[in-house]
Protein backbone atom coordinates (compact mmCIF):
# COMPACT_ATOMS: atom_id res chain seq x y z
CA UNK A 1 0.00 0.00 0.00
CA UNK A 2 2.85 2.54 0.69
CA UNK A 3 4.50 1.45 -2.14
CA UNK A 4 1.48 2.26 -4.44
CA UNK A 5 1.20 6.24 -2.62
CA UNK A 6 4.76 6.79 -3.30
CA UNK A 7 4.48 5.68 -7.12
CA UNK A 8 1.34 8.11 -6.93
CA UNK A 9 3.76 10.90 -5.63
CA UNK A 10 6.44 10.69 -8.20
CA UNK A 11 3.57 10.45 -11.33
CA UNK A 12 2.34 13.95 -9.98
CA UNK A 13 5.71 15.79 -9.10
CA UNK A 14 6.90 14.73 -13.00
CA UNK A 15 3.57 15.98 -14.17
CA UNK A 16 3.77 19.16 -12.47
CA UNK A 17 7.29 19.71 -13.17
CA UNK A 18 6.76 18.71 -16.88
CA UNK A 19 3.92 21.29 -17.12
CA UNK A 20 6.00 23.93 -15.76
CA UNK A 21 9.22 23.69 -17.81
CA UNK A 22 8.03 22.90 -20.90
CA UNK A 23 6.22 25.92 -21.76
CA UNK A 24 9.86 27.78 -21.22
CA UNK A 25 11.97 25.52 -23.42
CA UNK A 26 8.82 26.10 -25.72
CA UNK A 27 8.88 29.69 -25.26
CA UNK A 28 13.01 29.71 -25.48
CA UNK A 29 12.88 27.93 -29.20
CA UNK A 30 10.63 30.14 -30.26
CA UNK A 31 12.41 33.59 -29.12
CA UNK A 32 15.51 32.16 -30.83
CA UNK A 33 13.28 31.62 -33.90
CA UNK A 34 12.32 35.00 -34.17
CA UNK A 35 15.70 36.87 -32.94
CA UNK A 36 17.94 34.82 -35.80
CA UNK A 37 15.19 36.09 -38.38
CA UNK A 38 14.37 39.88 -37.93
CA UNK A 39 18.56 39.90 -37.11
CA UNK A 40 19.01 38.58 -40.57
CA UNK A 41 16.29 40.50 -42.22
CA UNK A 42 17.70 43.42 -40.45
CA UNK A 43 20.71 42.58 -41.88
CA UNK A 44 19.81 42.58 -45.37
CA UNK A 45 17.87 45.36 -45.15
CA UNK A 46 21.17 47.57 -44.44
CA UNK A 47 22.18 48.40 -48.36
CA UNK A 48 18.70 49.73 -49.20
CA UNK A 49 18.79 51.94 -46.60
CA UNK A 50 22.58 53.31 -47.80
CA UNK A 51 20.97 53.28 -50.98
CA UNK A 52 18.00 55.02 -50.65
CA UNK A 53 19.94 57.67 -48.69
CA UNK A 54 22.22 58.34 -51.62
CA UNK A 55 19.40 58.67 -54.02
CA UNK A 56 17.51 61.20 -51.57
CA UNK A 57 20.90 62.99 -51.49
CA UNK A 58 21.60 62.92 -55.15
CA UNK A 59 18.02 64.25 -55.99
CA UNK A 60 16.57 66.16 -52.66
CA UNK A 61 15.54 68.87 -55.15
CA UNK A 62 13.25 66.64 -57.35
CA UNK A 63 11.85 64.73 -54.30
CA UNK A 64 10.85 67.65 -52.27
CA UNK A 65 8.70 69.07 -55.06
CA UNK A 66 7.35 66.02 -55.99
CA UNK A 67 4.00 64.29 -55.10
CA UNK A 68 2.54 60.68 -54.81
CA UNK A 69 6.14 59.25 -54.73
CA UNK A 70 6.04 55.27 -55.84
CA UNK A 71 9.07 52.82 -55.26
CA UNK A 72 10.41 51.30 -57.76
CA UNK A 73 9.44 47.89 -59.59
CA UNK A 74 11.51 45.46 -57.90
CA UNK A 75 12.90 42.71 -60.47
CA UNK A 76 14.47 39.42 -58.97
CA UNK A 77 17.53 38.07 -60.97
CA UNK A 78 18.73 34.45 -60.39
CA UNK A 79 22.45 33.59 -59.97
CA UNK A 80 21.84 31.69 -63.15
CA UNK A 81 20.72 34.28 -65.38
CA UNK A 82 23.17 36.93 -64.88
CA UNK A 83 26.83 35.83 -64.91
CA UNK A 84 28.99 38.66 -63.52
CA UNK A 85 27.68 41.55 -61.45
CA UNK A 86 29.75 44.63 -60.67
CA UNK A 87 30.80 45.57 -57.53
CA UNK A 88 33.06 48.46 -57.07
CA UNK A 89 34.58 49.98 -53.65
CA UNK A 90 35.30 53.60 -54.36
CA UNK A 91 32.48 55.54 -52.67
CA UNK A 92 33.11 58.21 -55.83
CA UNK A 93 31.79 56.15 -58.15
CA UNK A 94 28.80 54.24 -56.29
CA UNK A 95 25.72 56.88 -57.55
CA UNK A 96 26.49 57.11 -60.69
CA UNK A 97 26.98 53.03 -61.12
CA UNK A 98 23.48 53.02 -59.38
CA UNK A 99 21.71 55.40 -62.19
CA UNK A 100 22.84 52.97 -64.73
CA UNK A 101 21.72 49.93 -63.14
CA UNK A 102 18.35 51.77 -62.89
CA UNK A 103 18.37 51.89 -66.17
CA UNK A 104 19.07 48.44 -67.09
CA UNK A 105 16.34 47.28 -64.51
CA UNK A 106 13.94 49.48 -66.18
CA UNK A 107 15.25 47.95 -69.66
CA UNK A 108 14.60 44.88 -68.28
CA UNK A 109 11.18 45.44 -66.79
CA UNK A 110 9.88 46.28 -70.43
CA UNK A 111 11.58 43.11 -71.93
CA UNK A 112 9.25 41.22 -69.18
CA UNK A 113 6.35 43.48 -69.68
CA UNK A 114 6.57 42.59 -73.79
CA UNK A 115 7.14 38.46 -72.91
CA UNK A 116 3.73 38.33 -70.82
CA UNK A 117 2.02 39.96 -74.17
CA UNK A 118 2.67 36.85 -75.48
CA UNK A 119 6.32 37.54 -77.16
CA UNK A 120 9.43 35.11 -77.27
CA UNK A 121 11.26 35.13 -74.35
CA UNK A 122 14.91 35.40 -76.36
CA UNK A 123 14.21 38.90 -76.37
CA UNK A 124 15.16 39.05 -72.26
CA UNK A 125 17.55 36.55 -72.46
CA UNK A 126 19.17 39.17 -75.26
CA UNK A 127 18.96 42.05 -73.25
CA UNK A 128 20.38 40.35 -69.73
CA UNK A 129 23.65 39.48 -72.61
CA UNK A 130 23.78 42.63 -73.03
CA UNK A 131 23.61 44.28 -70.19
CA UNK A 132 26.34 41.26 -69.19
CA UNK A 133 28.72 42.43 -71.62
CA UNK A 134 28.67 46.07 -70.83
CA UNK A 135 29.03 45.36 -66.75
CA UNK A 136 32.08 43.16 -67.78
CA UNK A 137 33.61 45.98 -70.23
CA UNK A 138 32.74 48.64 -67.15
CA UNK A 139 34.70 46.37 -64.94
CA UNK A 140 37.82 45.99 -67.35
CA UNK A 141 37.65 49.99 -67.38
CA UNK A 142 37.73 50.73 -63.77
CA UNK A 143 40.20 47.97 -63.55
CA UNK A 144 42.57 49.57 -65.84
CA UNK A 145 42.12 53.13 -64.55
CA UNK A 146 42.55 51.68 -60.65
CA UNK A 147 45.95 50.25 -62.48
CA UNK A 148 46.79 53.30 -64.17
CA UNK A 149 46.32 55.36 -61.02
CA UNK A 150 48.64 52.38 -59.22
CA UNK A 151 51.49 52.74 -61.89
CA UNK A 152 50.96 56.61 -62.01
CA UNK A 153 50.00 58.13 -58.68
CA UNK A 154 51.42 61.88 -59.77
CA UNK A 155 49.18 62.26 -62.46
CA UNK A 156 46.02 62.43 -60.16
CA UNK A 157 47.66 64.33 -56.74
CA UNK A 158 45.73 67.70 -57.85
CA UNK A 159 42.50 66.15 -57.93
CA UNK A 160 41.17 67.72 -54.31
CA UNK A 161 42.87 70.61 -55.00
CA UNK A 162 40.78 70.70 -58.38
CA UNK A 163 37.88 69.72 -56.48
CA UNK A 164 37.98 72.13 -54.00
CA UNK A 165 38.36 75.45 -56.15
CA UNK A 166 35.68 73.39 -58.18
CA UNK A 167 33.50 73.80 -54.97
CA UNK A 168 34.62 77.72 -54.13
CA UNK A 169 33.61 78.40 -57.77
CA UNK A 170 30.05 76.93 -57.10
CA UNK A 171 29.48 78.42 -53.84
CA UNK A 172 30.68 82.31 -55.31
CA UNK A 173 27.77 81.54 -58.16
CA UNK A 174 25.16 80.26 -56.02
CA UNK A 175 25.97 83.93 -53.53
CA UNK A 176 26.02 85.94 -56.85
CA UNK A 177 21.69 84.72 -56.77
CA UNK A 178 21.53 86.35 -53.49
CA UNK A 179 18.74 89.42 -53.21
CA UNK A 180 20.06 93.02 -52.46
CA UNK A 181 20.20 93.47 -48.93
CA UNK A 182 19.80 89.69 -47.80
CA UNK A 183 21.63 88.31 -45.26
CA UNK A 184 19.87 84.77 -44.76
CA UNK A 185 21.77 82.20 -42.68
CA UNK A 186 22.57 80.03 -45.92
CA UNK A 187 24.33 82.89 -47.39
CA UNK A 188 26.32 83.76 -44.14
CA UNK A 189 27.18 79.88 -44.18
CA UNK A 190 28.22 79.51 -47.57
CA UNK A 191 30.36 83.06 -46.97
CA UNK A 192 31.87 81.26 -44.21
CA UNK A 193 33.02 78.01 -46.25
CA UNK A 194 34.02 80.19 -48.90
CA UNK A 195 36.67 81.85 -46.39
CA UNK A 196 37.67 78.66 -44.65
CA UNK A 197 37.84 76.85 -48.37
CA UNK A 198 39.91 80.01 -49.67
CA UNK A 199 42.40 79.55 -46.32
CA UNK A 200 42.98 75.87 -46.89
CA UNK A 201 43.53 75.73 -50.53
CA UNK A 202 45.39 79.12 -50.43
CA UNK A 203 48.28 79.11 -53.72
CA UNK A 204 48.65 75.28 -53.19
CA UNK A 205 48.86 72.81 -56.22
CA UNK A 206 49.09 69.42 -55.04
CA UNK A 207 47.32 67.49 -52.38
CA UNK A 208 50.28 66.44 -50.82
CA UNK A 209 50.62 70.31 -49.43
CA UNK A 210 47.08 70.42 -48.36
CA UNK A 211 46.71 70.66 -44.68
CA UNK A 212 45.10 67.65 -42.52
CA UNK A 213 41.89 69.43 -42.47
CA UNK A 214 41.02 70.25 -46.50
CA UNK A 215 38.85 66.78 -46.06
CA UNK A 216 36.77 68.25 -43.40
CA UNK A 217 36.40 71.44 -45.10
CA UNK A 218 35.15 69.83 -48.46
CA UNK A 219 32.54 67.76 -46.61
CA UNK A 220 31.26 71.09 -44.52
CA UNK A 221 31.19 72.56 -48.12
CA UNK A 222 29.13 69.70 -50.05
CA UNK A 223 27.05 70.54 -47.22
CA UNK A 224 25.92 73.75 -47.76
CA UNK A 225 25.88 73.43 -51.38
CA UNK A 226 23.71 70.74 -50.85
CA UNK A 227 21.61 73.47 -48.83
CA UNK A 228 22.21 75.82 -51.71
CA UNK A 229 21.20 73.36 -54.48
CA UNK A 230 17.55 73.09 -52.97
CA UNK A 231 16.97 76.93 -52.55
CA UNK A 232 18.39 77.81 -55.92
CA UNK A 233 16.56 74.58 -57.89
CA UNK A 234 16.78 76.46 -61.35
CA UNK A 235 19.23 75.17 -63.48
CA UNK A 236 19.11 77.18 -65.95
CA UNK A 237 19.48 80.49 -64.45
CA UNK A 238 22.64 78.77 -62.17
CA UNK A 239 24.30 77.54 -66.21
CA UNK A 240 24.07 81.00 -67.38
CA UNK A 241 25.43 83.02 -64.54
CA UNK A 242 28.13 80.37 -64.61
CA UNK A 243 28.91 81.10 -68.42
CA UNK A 244 29.02 84.70 -67.41
CA UNK A 245 31.29 84.12 -64.87
CA UNK A 246 33.83 81.81 -67.52
CA UNK A 247 33.53 84.38 -69.73
CA UNK A 248 34.69 87.30 -67.29
CA UNK A 249 37.82 85.02 -65.96
CA UNK A 250 38.84 84.77 -70.07
CA UNK A 251 38.75 88.04 -70.32
CA UNK A 252 40.58 89.08 -66.94
CA UNK A 253 43.20 86.18 -67.71
CA UNK A 254 43.54 88.19 -71.72
CA UNK A 255 44.30 91.48 -69.92
CA UNK A 256 46.81 89.68 -67.79
CA UNK A 257 48.24 88.43 -70.93
CA UNK A 258 48.70 91.21 -72.78
CA UNK A 259 50.11 93.49 -70.10
CA UNK A 260 52.81 90.58 -69.52
CA UNK A 261 53.37 91.11 -73.51
CA UNK A 262 53.27 94.63 -73.34
CA UNK A 263 56.14 94.25 -70.37
CA UNK A 264 57.94 91.44 -72.43
CA UNK A 265 58.12 94.04 -75.33
CA UNK A 266 59.13 96.60 -73.44
CA UNK A 267 61.93 95.16 -71.61
CA UNK A 268 63.57 93.80 -74.83
CA UNK A 269 63.77 97.57 -76.21
CA UNK A 270 65.23 98.73 -73.04
CA UNK A 271 68.82 98.83 -72.05
CA UNK A 272 69.91 97.39 -68.48
CA UNK A 273 71.37 100.42 -65.85
CA UNK A 274 74.26 98.48 -66.24
CA UNK A 275 75.10 98.73 -69.94
CA UNK A 276 74.34 102.11 -69.65
CA UNK A 277 77.73 102.54 -66.91
CA UNK A 278 79.78 100.34 -69.16
CA UNK A 279 79.26 102.28 -72.13
CA UNK A 280 79.91 105.87 -70.21
CA UNK A 281 82.98 104.78 -68.96
CA UNK A 282 84.54 103.16 -71.88
CA UNK A 283 83.67 106.19 -73.91
CA UNK A 284 85.37 108.44 -71.51
CA UNK A 285 88.55 106.43 -70.91
CA UNK A 286 88.11 106.63 -75.35
CA UNK A 287 88.41 110.50 -75.63
CA UNK A 288 91.43 110.46 -73.52
CA UNK A 289 93.43 108.19 -75.84
CA UNK A 290 95.70 109.99 -78.44
CA UNK A 291 94.39 109.91 -81.79
CA UNK A 292 97.16 107.13 -82.61
CA UNK A 293 95.96 104.92 -79.78
CA UNK A 294 92.89 104.48 -81.28
CA UNK A 295 93.69 102.44 -84.17
CA UNK A 296 93.21 99.00 -84.34
CA UNK A 297 96.37 96.72 -85.75
CA UNK A 298 96.07 94.74 -89.13
CA UNK A 299 93.81 97.13 -91.19
CA UNK A 300 95.35 96.20 -93.84
CA UNK A 301 93.13 92.94 -93.89
CA UNK A 302 90.13 94.95 -94.34
CA UNK A 303 89.76 94.10 -98.12
CA UNK A 304 91.31 91.04 -98.23
CA UNK A 305 89.28 89.03 -100.34
CA UNK A 306 90.75 86.14 -99.62
CA UNK A 307 90.11 86.00 -95.64
CA UNK A 308 87.18 85.14 -93.77
CA UNK A 309 85.06 88.61 -93.57
CA UNK A 310 82.05 88.41 -91.09
CA UNK A 311 79.81 91.92 -89.79
CA UNK A 312 77.84 92.49 -86.72
CA UNK A 313 75.22 95.36 -86.74
CA UNK A 314 75.16 96.57 -82.89
CA UNK A 315 74.80 99.42 -80.71
CA UNK A 316 75.27 97.38 -77.98
CA UNK A 317 78.88 96.62 -76.12
CA UNK A 318 78.66 93.12 -74.55
CA UNK A 319 76.37 91.69 -77.26
CA UNK A 320 78.42 92.45 -80.63
CA UNK A 321 81.53 91.38 -77.99
CA UNK A 322 80.12 87.78 -77.41
CA UNK A 323 79.72 87.50 -81.03
CA UNK A 324 83.50 88.51 -81.80
CA UNK A 325 84.64 86.40 -78.79
CA UNK A 326 82.60 83.12 -79.93
CA UNK A 327 83.57 83.27 -83.14
CA UNK A 328 87.27 83.78 -82.74
CA UNK A 329 87.73 81.01 -80.08
CA UNK A 330 85.86 78.59 -82.58
CA UNK A 331 87.64 79.09 -85.40
CA UNK A 332 90.88 76.88 -86.58
CA UNK A 333 92.50 79.68 -88.73
CA UNK A 334 91.33 82.82 -86.21
CA UNK A 335 94.18 84.69 -88.13
CA UNK A 336 92.08 84.93 -91.22
CA UNK A 337 89.41 86.07 -89.43
CA UNK A 338 88.42 90.20 -90.44
CA UNK A 339 85.40 90.96 -87.82
CA UNK A 340 83.53 94.35 -89.42
CA UNK A 341 81.44 96.07 -86.58
CA UNK A 342 78.73 98.42 -87.41
CA UNK A 343 77.47 101.00 -85.31
CA UNK A 344 75.93 104.22 -84.76
CA UNK A 345 78.16 107.24 -83.54
CA UNK A 346 76.87 107.58 -79.78
CA UNK A 347 78.16 104.04 -79.51
CA UNK A 348 81.76 104.43 -81.57
CA UNK A 349 83.63 105.47 -78.59
CA UNK A 350 82.25 102.65 -76.37
CA UNK A 351 82.87 99.76 -78.88
CA UNK A 352 86.02 100.99 -80.19
CA UNK A 353 87.38 101.27 -76.49
CA UNK A 354 86.30 97.62 -75.28
CA UNK A 355 87.94 96.11 -78.15
CA UNK A 356 91.06 98.09 -78.21
CA UNK A 357 91.12 97.03 -74.36
CA UNK A 358 90.38 93.48 -75.40
CA UNK A 359 91.87 92.47 -78.80
CA UNK A 360 90.27 89.50 -80.44
CA UNK A 361 93.66 88.15 -80.34
CA UNK A 362 95.23 86.95 -83.96
CA UNK A 363 91.95 87.82 -85.84
CA UNK A 364 91.21 91.60 -87.14
CA UNK A 365 88.60 94.11 -86.07
CA UNK A 366 87.18 96.84 -88.00
CA UNK A 367 84.87 99.52 -85.85
CA UNK A 368 83.10 102.10 -87.82
CA UNK A 369 79.77 104.12 -87.14
CA UNK A 370 76.84 104.48 -89.76
CA UNK A 371 77.45 108.17 -89.72
CA UNK A 372 80.41 108.58 -91.96
CA UNK A 373 78.84 106.91 -94.81
CA UNK A 374 78.09 110.03 -96.65
CA UNK A 375 76.60 108.20 -100.08
CA UNK A 376 73.62 106.34 -97.10
CA UNK A 377 72.43 109.97 -97.12
CA UNK A 378 73.11 110.98 -100.50
CA UNK A 379 72.67 107.85 -102.67
CA UNK A 380 69.19 106.44 -101.04
CA UNK A 381 68.06 110.14 -99.42
CA UNK A 382 66.46 109.34 -95.98
CA UNK A 383 64.76 106.81 -96.65
CA UNK A 384 65.96 104.96 -93.07
CA UNK A 385 64.50 107.65 -91.36
CA UNK A 386 60.82 107.21 -92.79
CA UNK A 387 60.21 104.59 -90.55
CA UNK A 388 56.81 104.39 -89.12
CA UNK A 389 57.33 102.07 -85.86
CA UNK A 390 57.45 103.01 -82.62
CA UNK A 391 59.73 99.87 -82.18
CA UNK A 392 63.64 100.79 -82.40
CA UNK A 393 64.03 97.55 -83.36
CA UNK A 394 62.60 98.05 -86.70
CA UNK A 395 62.84 101.76 -87.14
CA UNK A 396 66.14 101.33 -86.15
CA UNK A 397 68.83 102.23 -89.19
CA UNK A 398 71.12 99.68 -88.11
CA UNK A 399 68.31 97.40 -88.55
CA UNK A 400 67.53 98.24 -92.20
CA UNK A 401 71.59 98.60 -92.84
CA UNK A 402 71.64 95.03 -93.60
CA UNK A 403 70.46 95.80 -97.25
CA UNK A 404 73.15 98.14 -97.81
CA UNK A 405 76.18 95.55 -97.28
CA UNK A 406 77.46 96.03 -101.09
CA UNK A 407 77.88 99.44 -100.58
CA UNK A 408 79.31 99.46 -96.62
CA UNK A 409 81.75 96.71 -97.76
CA UNK A 410 82.81 97.46 -101.85
CA UNK A 411 85.85 95.48 -102.04
CA UNK A 412 84.35 92.56 -101.08
CA UNK A 413 82.75 89.52 -102.57
CA UNK A 414 81.38 87.60 -99.73
CA UNK A 415 80.34 88.20 -96.30
CA UNK A 416 78.68 86.08 -93.48
CA UNK A 417 76.45 88.58 -91.38
CA UNK A 418 75.57 88.46 -87.97
CA UNK A 419 72.66 89.88 -85.58
CA UNK A 420 74.39 90.65 -82.36
CA UNK A 421 72.11 88.22 -80.45
CA UNK A 422 73.83 85.11 -81.80
CA UNK A 423 76.46 83.11 -80.56
CA UNK A 424 79.16 81.01 -82.45
CA UNK A 425 79.71 77.60 -81.31
CA UNK A 426 81.75 75.74 -84.01
CA UNK A 427 84.38 77.10 -87.15
CA UNK A 428 82.73 78.49 -90.15
CA UNK A 429 85.29 77.61 -92.51
CA UNK A 430 83.33 75.02 -94.32
CA UNK A 431 80.71 77.61 -94.63
CA UNK A 432 82.38 79.76 -97.29
CA UNK A 433 82.72 76.98 -99.87
CA UNK A 434 79.00 76.46 -100.42
CA UNK A 435 77.64 76.81 -103.63
CA UNK A 436 75.70 79.50 -104.16
CA UNK A 437 74.02 78.45 -107.62
CA UNK A 438 74.05 81.83 -108.41
CA UNK A 439 71.68 83.23 -105.93
CA UNK A 440 72.59 85.62 -103.11
CA UNK A 441 71.15 84.74 -99.91
CA UNK A 442 71.99 81.68 -97.81
CA UNK A 443 69.96 81.22 -94.82
CA UNK A 444 68.51 78.94 -93.09
CA UNK A 445 64.64 77.89 -93.66
CA UNK A 446 62.10 78.25 -91.29
CA UNK A 447 58.70 77.03 -93.07
CA UNK A 448 58.03 73.82 -91.21
CA UNK A 449 54.76 73.77 -89.53
CA UNK A 450 55.77 70.90 -86.89
CA UNK A 451 58.73 73.17 -85.84
CA UNK A 452 58.78 76.41 -82.95
CA UNK A 453 60.50 78.71 -85.49
CA UNK A 454 58.05 78.22 -88.24
CA UNK A 455 57.46 81.25 -90.26
CA UNK A 456 54.43 81.88 -92.54
CA UNK A 457 54.88 84.49 -95.29
CA UNK A 458 51.34 85.39 -94.47
CA UNK A 459 51.23 86.03 -91.17
CA UNK A 460 53.60 89.33 -91.78
CA UNK A 461 52.31 90.24 -95.62
CA UNK A 462 48.88 91.64 -96.57
CA UNK A 463 48.07 89.22 -99.82
CA UNK A 464 44.99 91.04 -100.36
CA UNK A 465 46.78 94.24 -101.87
CA UNK A 466 47.10 93.25 -105.66
CA UNK A 467 50.83 94.08 -106.11
CA UNK A 468 52.00 91.22 -103.60
CA UNK A 469 49.19 88.88 -104.76
CA UNK A 470 50.17 89.03 -108.48
CA UNK A 471 54.13 88.77 -107.76
CA UNK A 472 54.60 86.50 -104.58
CA UNK A 473 53.49 82.86 -103.70
CA UNK A 474 51.64 83.03 -100.31
CA UNK A 475 53.34 79.63 -99.71
CA UNK A 476 56.89 80.05 -100.27
CA UNK A 477 59.21 79.18 -98.03
CA UNK A 478 60.43 81.49 -95.57
CA UNK A 479 63.77 81.62 -93.62
CA UNK A 480 65.73 83.18 -91.06
CA UNK A 481 67.98 86.51 -90.91
CA UNK A 482 70.94 86.06 -88.13
CA UNK A 483 73.27 84.01 -89.86
CA UNK A 484 73.31 84.76 -93.81
CA UNK A 485 75.71 84.11 -95.90
CA UNK A 486 75.56 86.81 -99.02
CA UNK A 487 77.19 86.97 -102.16
CA UNK A 488 78.25 90.76 -102.01
CA UNK A 489 79.25 90.16 -106.30
CA UNK A 490 75.64 88.71 -107.36
CA UNK A 491 73.84 91.11 -104.80
CA UNK A 492 75.51 94.37 -107.00
CA UNK A 493 74.88 93.00 -110.50
CA UNK A 494 71.15 92.00 -109.52
CA UNK A 495 70.83 95.44 -108.06
CA UNK A 496 68.74 94.32 -104.90
CA UNK A 497 69.72 97.73 -102.74
CA UNK A 498 67.80 99.47 -105.19
CA UNK A 499 64.78 97.07 -105.51
CA UNK A 500 64.85 97.14 -101.03
CA UNK A 501 64.32 100.86 -101.32
CA UNK A 502 61.72 101.09 -103.83
CA UNK A 503 59.59 98.01 -101.81
CA UNK A 504 60.21 100.31 -98.61
CA UNK A 505 58.93 103.62 -100.18
CA UNK A 506 56.00 101.33 -101.54
CA UNK A 507 55.06 100.03 -98.02
CA UNK A 508 55.43 103.67 -96.44
CA UNK A 509 52.56 104.23 -99.05
CA UNK A 510 49.66 101.28 -98.35
CA UNK A 511 50.08 98.65 -95.53
CA UNK A 512 51.76 96.11 -97.14
CA UNK A 513 53.23 93.94 -94.01
CA UNK A 514 54.60 94.40 -90.39
CA UNK A 515 57.24 93.44 -88.32
CA UNK A 516 60.24 95.33 -89.43
CA UNK A 517 62.43 94.10 -92.07
CA UNK A 518 61.52 90.47 -92.15
CA UNK A 519 59.27 90.64 -94.29
CA UNK A 520 60.66 93.08 -96.94
CA UNK A 521 63.84 90.94 -96.56
CA UNK A 522 61.77 87.81 -98.03
CA UNK A 523 60.59 89.93 -101.14
CA UNK A 524 63.61 91.34 -101.14
CA UNK A 525 65.64 87.67 -102.09
CA UNK A 526 62.55 86.07 -103.13
CA UNK A 527 63.89 83.36 -105.64
CA UNK A 528 66.89 84.24 -104.58
CA UNK A 529 68.18 82.33 -101.11
CA UNK A 530 69.69 79.01 -101.16
CA UNK A 531 68.76 77.09 -98.01
CA UNK A 532 71.41 76.17 -95.91
CA UNK A 533 71.33 72.66 -93.85
CA UNK A 534 69.39 73.35 -89.87
CA UNK A 535 72.56 72.61 -88.39
CA UNK A 536 74.18 76.03 -89.09
CA UNK A 537 71.37 78.34 -87.54
CA UNK A 538 69.32 77.29 -84.33
CA UNK A 539 66.47 79.66 -83.49
CA UNK A 540 64.54 80.18 -80.50
CA UNK A 541 66.48 80.80 -77.67
CA UNK A 542 64.97 84.15 -77.26
CA UNK A 543 61.41 83.03 -76.96
CA UNK A 544 60.57 79.16 -76.81
CA UNK A 545 62.07 77.15 -73.64
CA UNK A 546 61.64 73.79 -75.47
CA UNK A 547 64.51 73.92 -77.92
CA UNK A 548 65.53 70.40 -77.99
CA UNK A 549 69.23 70.20 -76.14
CA UNK A 550 70.73 67.99 -79.20
CA UNK A 551 69.47 71.02 -81.69
CA UNK A 552 71.80 73.74 -80.06
CA UNK A 553 74.63 71.07 -78.66
CA UNK A 554 75.02 70.35 -83.16
CA UNK A 555 74.13 73.84 -83.99
CA UNK A 556 77.00 75.94 -85.55
CA UNK A 557 75.19 79.28 -84.15
CA UNK A 558 72.43 79.31 -81.59
CA UNK A 559 70.16 82.49 -82.13
CA UNK A 560 68.46 84.41 -79.15
CA UNK A 561 65.64 85.75 -81.36
CA UNK A 562 62.67 86.91 -79.00
CA UNK A 563 62.60 89.44 -76.38
CA UNK A 564 63.83 87.15 -74.15
CA UNK A 565 67.91 88.43 -74.80
CA UNK A 566 70.72 86.75 -72.89
CA UNK A 567 71.34 89.73 -70.78
CA UNK A 568 68.27 90.84 -69.60
CA UNK A 569 66.78 89.36 -66.55
CA UNK A 570 63.78 88.43 -68.37
CA UNK A 571 66.02 85.77 -70.69
CA UNK A 572 65.44 82.24 -70.42
CA UNK A 573 68.02 81.21 -67.50
CA UNK A 574 68.73 77.56 -69.25
CA UNK A 575 70.28 79.17 -72.22
CA UNK A 576 71.66 82.43 -70.61
CA UNK A 577 74.75 80.22 -70.06
CA UNK A 578 75.89 79.82 -73.62
CA UNK A 579 76.21 83.25 -74.24
CA UNK A 580 78.24 84.29 -70.62
CA UNK A 581 80.71 81.98 -70.97
CA UNK A 582 81.66 84.45 -73.70
CA UNK A 583 82.11 87.37 -71.15
CA UNK A 584 84.95 88.06 -68.84
CA UNK A 585 82.56 88.91 -65.64
CA UNK A 586 85.88 89.50 -63.87
CA UNK A 587 86.58 92.31 -65.85
CA UNK A 588 87.39 95.48 -63.69
CA UNK A 589 84.39 97.72 -65.83
CA UNK A 590 81.61 95.13 -65.32
CA UNK A 591 82.34 95.25 -61.41
CA UNK A 592 82.49 98.59 -60.84
CA UNK A 593 79.21 98.62 -63.23
CA UNK A 594 77.29 95.55 -61.10
CA UNK A 595 77.14 93.35 -64.21
CA UNK A 596 77.26 89.50 -63.35
CA UNK A 597 76.22 86.32 -64.36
Amino acid sequence: MKNCHRWQRILILSLLSFSVFAPIVLVSQRLKTLTSFGGKEFAEDLPSVNYMRDVLRLNSIEQEAAEGLKGPKLVVFNDKDISSVVRRSSYEDRDSDQFRNAQDDSKLLEANETNGNGKDEHQIQQTIIQMNSREKGQFNQEKGRDDQRLQSPFKVVDEKVKQMRDQLITAKAYLSFEPPGSNSRLMKELRARIRELERVVGEVSRDSDLPMSASQKMRSMELSLAKASRVFPDCSAMATKLRAMAYNAEEQVQVVRNQESHLLQLAGRTTPKGFHCLSMRLTAEYFWLRPEERQFPNQQNLNDPDLYHYAVLSDNVLAASVVVNSTISSAKEPEKIVFHVVTDSLNLPAISMWFLLNPPGKATIHVQSIENFDWLSTKYNSTLNEQKSYDPRYSSALNHLRFYLPDIFPALNKIVLFDHDVVVQRDLTEIWSIDMKGKVNGAVETCLESEASFRSIQMFMNFSDPFLARRFNANVCTWAFGMNLFDLHEWRRKNLTMLYRNYLQLGLKRSLWKGGSLPIGWITFYNQTVALEKRWHTLGLGYNSDVPPGDIENAAVIHYDGVMKPWLETGIAKYKGYWSKHLLYDHPYLQQCNIHE
